[in-house]
């Protein structure tokens, strides 16, 4: 599959998007002229608007002026650690001491300072639109959010369409992953955005109306899936796996795939690609195009950046517990909840991505609790003690733990309270379809209305699960006439409603393969019971601790590492 057999949502022979029947040359030169005019027209506005953008080079900030000269100087000398170390402080620091809320310099004005570097402008517009979206009050408008289409489909296309070589760009691996987090952020803001058309202009809705081939779910994949096919990620991933050595890994990956641009960009996108598939329902697809990274695995070292690590395994976790893998889901969330309280004095992460790692932490202690809840077991005890902090001791905490009581009243506050739950910690979900623009109808919550509901679903079939796993737990025996009787329902419902116990507490659970996908069913439950006539004998499943599993365990890691010895070549 060629990354230039791919369009983002205009005709063109070549490349994601092109303007005016020009494909050539890169794919991004060709819309130089018609961005100037739609940058002026915006500049026009932004003056009417409260006069926020800076209208000529002479109004520049003279440190703003030498930032821009020193970052376009290390740029031009490839000098990885100079451009990390302006992309995580210096950019940072110049924006709140200077910038603030307004939006940085327009790039016209830039372009006055730096001159007609292509390169330079396509990046330093991805840091200007993005503060726009993270900083400037009133947010972007329309020309803004297609803008900033336009640009990603000029980078990428920049990067994606030589054949023969690479390009000669380096950048840190944080601003990769920057661009491709913030590249699904704003297509989810856009996806929100436009199905928002009940408080639309007619302007504005025939503006969206002209424009559906941008950000569209079409081309955002098909940037994913390029950059993944460019790079060779998996087949880079699958020879990791198998234990070859560096240089034969190289001439797997080939000329791209060795370059540290194209290689951290296809994994960059795998995890991008999980992202959206979660965004969109789709949580099958969203686990098993992870399968070459092996999550299960300790000690993963393809993930050079924190935050991308964190993205993943809340992603994959949330998929895990849609497919009611509740085992794994619990696995995903332990492993890296541990990890975020082992490292979260020790990487840098920008201000404004602190923000959402707290929440996205926050929500991951949530889901945690949903699966301990629907599917209860043992996990870490710091991460106990930081989930019961999370919840914290009052009604929250009792209307879950009253789910157990029985009642009409405690079982409908552990339906809220796991609705409200879920609401709060799931992603924001988006409808690959456009809307009916001759509708003035607001749309945006159609999927996470569908998607609540089929969790609930779930919630409601447990929800007398609870109440008969506190009866079990007192008895050694006892008869189903006489547990009916405490639970206040006929016989025939307490059998089905045990058939469900038995059946909800029996999950897919990974024990090795070479798809996440892969498991044995596994029950559990802290107790299990069978039922014999009318009585039913319940048994304590707690056993002693395995010895022989954890010598097993260590004698593989051991065949692993005499493995990868093996496959290294002394000279």
């Amino acid at each position: 599959m060629k990354s230039d057999d791919f369009d983002a949502g205009h005709p063109s022979s070549n490349g994601f998007y092109s303007e005016g029947g020009n494909s050539g040359g890169g794919g991004y030169e060709s819309r130089g002229h018609r961005e100037r005019g739609n940058r002026n027209a915006d500049r026009d506005r932004g003056d009417r608007d409260g006069g926020n953008v800076y209208q000529a080079s002479t109004q520049i900030p003279e440190a703003v002026k030498n930032f821009l000269l020193v970052f376009q100087h290390a740029l031009r000398e490839h000098n990885v650690n100079q451009i990390q170390n302006i992309y995580e402080t210096g950019f940072d620091r110049l924006t709140e001491s200077i910038i603030k809320n307004r939006p940085w310099p327009a790039v016209d004005d830039v372009e006055m300072i730096v001159g007609d570097d292509q390169v330079f402008l396509m990046l330093y517009k991805e840091l200007y639109y993005r503060h726009i979206y993270a900083s400037v009050p009133q947010g972007p408008t329309i020309s803004q959010r297609l803008e900033s289409y336009y640009n990603y489909c000029a980078l990428f296309n920049m990067i994606l369409q030589p054949e023969d070589s690479p390009i000669r760009l380096e950048l840190p691996n944080l601003w990769l992953w920057d661009i491709i987090d913030e590249f699904i952020y704003q297509f989810q803001q856009f996806a929100q955005f436009r199905s928002r058309l009940s408080n639309k202009s007619k302007e504005d809705a025939a503006k969206l109306e002209k424009n559906q081939g941008v950000w569209n779910i079409h081309s955002v994949l098909n940037v994913m899936y390029s950059l993944i096919a460019k790079s060779r990620i998996n087949e880079q991933l699958c020879a990791y796996n198998s234990g070859l050595n560096q240089k034969r890994i190289d001439e797997i990956a080939g000329k791209f795939g060795s370059h540290p641009l194209y290689k951290y960009l296809g994994f960059f996108a795998l995890v991008g690609l999980c992202r959206l598939q979660c965004l969109i329902g789709d949580y099958y697809l969203a686990v098993t195009v992870l399968d070459n990274i092996q999550l299960h695995k300790k000690g993963m070292t393809w993930s050079p950046v924190p935050s991308c690590q964190i993205t993943m395994y809340y992603y994959v976790g949330f998929a895990y517990l849609m497919m009611r893998r509740y085992s794994d889901a619990i696995k995903c969330f332990t492993d890296i909840l541990l990890y975020i309280q082992r490292t979260k004095n020790v990487f840098h992460v920008r201000s404004y991505q602190q923000d959402m790692i707290g929440k996205q932490t926050d929500q991951m202690y949530f889901l945690l609790q949903i699966c301990l809840s629907l599917h209860p077991q043992s996990i870490d005890e710091s991460v106990t003690r930081t989930l019961n902090e999370k919840l914290g001791s009052g009604e929250r905490v009792q209307r879950l733990q009253r789910s157990g009581t029985g009642g009409q009243n405690a079982e409908e506050d552990f339906m809220l309270e796991m609705e409200q739950l879920f609401l709060f910690a799931c992603p924001k979900f988006i409808s690959p379809t456009l809307p009916n623009f001759n509708e003035k109808k607001d749309n945006y919550k159609d999927m996470l209305n569908l998607q609540t509901r089929v969790f609930m679903d779930e919630v409601r079939e447990q929800s007398k699960i609870a109440v008969i796993r506190s009866f079990l737990k007192l008895y050694s025996s006892i008869s189903i006439q006489k547990l009916a009787g405490f639970m206040g329902i006929s016989e025939p419902e307490l059998r089905t409603y045990l058939m469900t116990f038995k059946h909800k507490m029996k999950n897919l659970v990974w024990s090795g393969g070479a798809s996440s996908l892969d498991g044995q069913f596994k029950t559990a439950s802290d107790i299990d019971f069978y039922v014999d006539g009318d009585m039913i004998h319940i048994a304590d499943t707690k056993v002693a601790a395995k010895y022989g599993e954890s010598f097993i365990n260590q004698i593989q890691k051991c065949d692993e590492i005499k493995k990868r010895l093996r496959s290294i070549h002394v000279q």
